[in-house]
């Protein structure tokens, strides 16, 4: 009796050290996760290639004296014609911003050809890489340069486009946070119909992703890991779309324990043994398809890698003993009014899973090959996505900085007003700067800075920004000056597309490996591995083809993001596995309880399917949220995310995979000794299965 007791008071205390032990961990990560936000950056070296030209002229420009520049536009215009009152209200204008700012050189004004419009090109060392201090300059020539009487005034620029994409990048904290929390609250009560039930899941992911930001800025003060708005971003989805899938399958094989076990701590300890596995495989695979990303070439991808890892793993790790403790302290009424009492039995009902299944199972080679075409269908979709985004027109609401750039391209449709950026050795400068002018393409050059051997030169090219002739411009003054560096804004986004190619060459092939081994592992075959990995590939075509299909036509953008076709790949892959994992795992359950193939197959989906759909629900809510950020990049990746989780859930995992399984019975399991065990024969029709 003694013993039986002294056993009782074990398990009423471990719940109890476990919540102690987060509150420990919270503690110390509390500091770290207050500074995060201080060490996040959107430069243009935190996104751009690693190796390439363009990243290499920003690096030695933020060298030279004065630091980085701050390079602007600002554009005056009047559809009617400049007057000299314009003209005279611009120079006030110009003059004011020289006396409150230190400014490189003198501005001068270029008219256009047509009069409608005036252009001072503004470049200042002021703020080096300090981005605050960018911004604030941003902002204060925007106040001094503001329209009067009819005559409109914008500020463009490199730098005035990087401040309105950091507006952007700054409402992926709180904004993203809030909405976030609010969809995954909605949802869960739908889920769960209970008051108490869904604040639990929500607290606990809440707290690991607290957590995920005290670890994301440790690590990039131990290895300098780069922190964006957008990574963090992604982070934030991942702890909240991956943590509420785990609490989902944990809570439901909990809820069914219960019914088992007459101590909720008991019941909790069946439910951890009964899907801890899938739920350690399932987060094994996201991370491990977010680590291959460390061997993309692209800032912005390889720092996302190690962020998206972390948001997984604290999610995991606060769902397998967080939640499990708070679940087991409050009992079984935090089911109410639904409360699975001890010894009972679930209401027999029909479930939608068991028909969509028996349905499956009925013609399985049909609904197979039928599924098939139909997602080769929607990846033909995949022909009709639009070429490369170009800056401009990554916003969503264009901000002022846009509408100098299309109001220059108008007025002056024979050079640009972008800078084309050479940094050569200093030694060798004026043979750069003559083979510059010489430059086919080439308006104008002319040298700037000089330190550290570095010498810059501001090129001016005939053709419109980011257009054809522009980029053969550029990549002929690559060709031309051996040794040099040929970058700026239209060579970053040239660089972007071509390591954007590259990289899906090398981390495509190591995601699908990583993946497989981690459920060959899992399922002990190759076969079911095999059937899951091509199911999230063809999952992915299918998305991303839907995506062509509306993008132009009915959103209206005029261009991809160069890394959509990579990140969506990474977290359709490594999600959509999970999926797979929670069905397969619970049909290798079934079939080692000595259930028939195709009933196996059936009963896992049954089981399962109400679970996974939740899970699939809120994961394509969370991602979905991107789709109301100010970015058209943001937009494109929450959509093909959020539309690829849909059909995952819903049409692979529900009739494909099932059907897959059911078709070749005990093969599935091949070479495991699963596979060995003789087929029993198979009635005609799979049984009719209930709920």
């Amino acid at each position: 009796m003694g013993a039986e007791e002294t056993t009782r008071t074990r398990r009423r205390a471990i719940p109890w050290l476990l919540i102690a032990l987060w509150i420990g961990v919270l503690a110390v990560a509390s500091p770290f996760a207050s500074k995060l936000a201080d060490v996040q950056h959107n430069r243009a070296t935190d996104y751009l290639p690693a190796s390439a030209d363009s990243t290499q002229v920003a690096k030695i420009q933020d060298r030279l004296p004065g630091g980085e520049s701050t390079e602007l536009v600002l554009v005056y215009h009047r559809d009617g014609g400049l007057t000299a009152a314009d003209r005279a209200t611009a120079g006030k204008q110009i003059a004011t911003i020289a006396g409150q700012h230190t400014l490189t050189g003198t501005p001068r004004g270029i008219p256009a050809k047509d009069g409608t419009t005036l252009m001072y090109p503004v470049t200042s060392n002021e703020p080096g890489t300090d981005e605050k201090k960018r911004d604030a300059l941003v902002e204060d020539v925007r106040r001094v340069a503001h329209d009067q009487d009819g005559l409109s005034v914008d500020v463009g620029g490199p730098s005035a486009l990087a401040t309105d994409a950091g507006k952007v990048y700054d409402s992926l904290g709180g904004p993203l946070l809030y909405t976030t929390v609010a969809v995954v609250a909605v949802l869960l009560i739908l889920i769960y119909r209970s008051p108490l039930l869904w604040l639990v899941p929500l607290v606990v992911a809440g707290t690991a992703d607290f957590l995920s930001m005290g670890v994301a800025y440790g690590l990039n003060q131990a290895f300098g890991t780069t922190v964006s708005g957008q990574s963090q971003g992604v982070m934030t989805i991942l702890v909240f779309g991956a943590g509420t899938d785990y609490a989902l399958l944990l809570v439901s094989r909990y809820r069914e324990e219960l019914r088992r076990h007459e101590r909720p701590y008991d019941a909790m300890r069946a439910a951890l043994r009964g899907c801890g596995p899938a739920v350690l495989a399932s987060s094994g695979t996201v991370a491990a398809g977010l680590l291959c990303l460390l061997a993309a070439d692209l800032n912005s991808s390889r720092g996302m890698g190690p962020l998206g890892t972390v948001g997984v793993l604290c999610a995991l790790a606060a769902m397998l003993t967080l939640l499990p403790a708070v679940l087991v302290l409050l009992g079984r009424r935090v089911f109410w009014p639904l409360v699975p009492a001890y010894g009972s039995t679930p209401k027999v009902r029909r479930s939608l899973f068991a028909a969509m299944g028996s349905s499956a199972g009925r013609r399985p080679r049909t609904v197979l090959a039928a599924g098939a075409v139909l997602l080769g269908a929607l990846a033909l979709g995949t022909l009709n996505l639009p070429g490369t985004v170009k800056q401009q027109d990554s916003f969503i609401d264009k901000p002022d900085s846009v509408v100098a750039m299309e109001t220059l391209a108008k007025a002056y449709p024979e050079r640009s007003a972008q800078p084309i950026d050479v940094i050569t050795p200093a030694d060798r400068a004026d043979a750069t700067l003559a083979a510059v002018r010489d430059t086919h393409g080439v308006a104008s050059a002319q040298r700037g800075r000089t330190g550290g051997g570095w010498t810059e030169i501001a090129v001016t090219a005939a053709a419109p920004p980011q257009s054809a002739a522009e980029t053969a411009t550029i990549k002929e003054l690559r060709h031309a000056l051996k040794g040099s560096y040929v970058g700026g804004p239209s060579a970053q986004q040239i660089d972007l597309k071509d390591t954007n190619a590259r990289d899906r060459l090398v981390v495509v092939p190591i995601v699908l490996l990583s993946v497989l081994l981690i459920l060959v592992a899992l399922l002990r075959s190759l076969v079911a591995p095999l059937i899951l990995v091509t199911a999230v590939v063809a999952v992915w075509g299918a998305a991303l083809g839907i995506g062509g299909l509306v993008f132009e036509p009915l959103f209206g953008f005029n261009g991809t993001d160069p890394g959509l076709g990579l990140l969506s790949f990474v977290f359709l892959v490594a999600l959509g596995v999970d999926y797979g994992i929670f069905l397969m795992h619970r049909m290798r359950e079934e079939s080692l309880n000595g259930a028939e193939p195709a009933a196996a197959a059936l009963t896992a989906l049954r089981t399962t399917g109400g679970v996974i759909a939740s899970a699939g629900l809120v994961l394509a809510a969370t991602f979905a949220v991107l789709t109301n950020m100010g970015l058209v990049p943001l937009v494109e990746l929450g959509f093909v995310i959020s539309v690829g989780v849909l059909l995952d859930t819903f049409l692979v995992r529900t009739y494909l995979v099932t059907s897959a399984s059911v078709a070749l019975g005990r093969r599935v399991w091949w070479p495991g000794r699963l596979s060995r065990t003789p087929d029993p024969v198979r009635p005609r029709a799979a049984p009719e299965l209930v709920s």
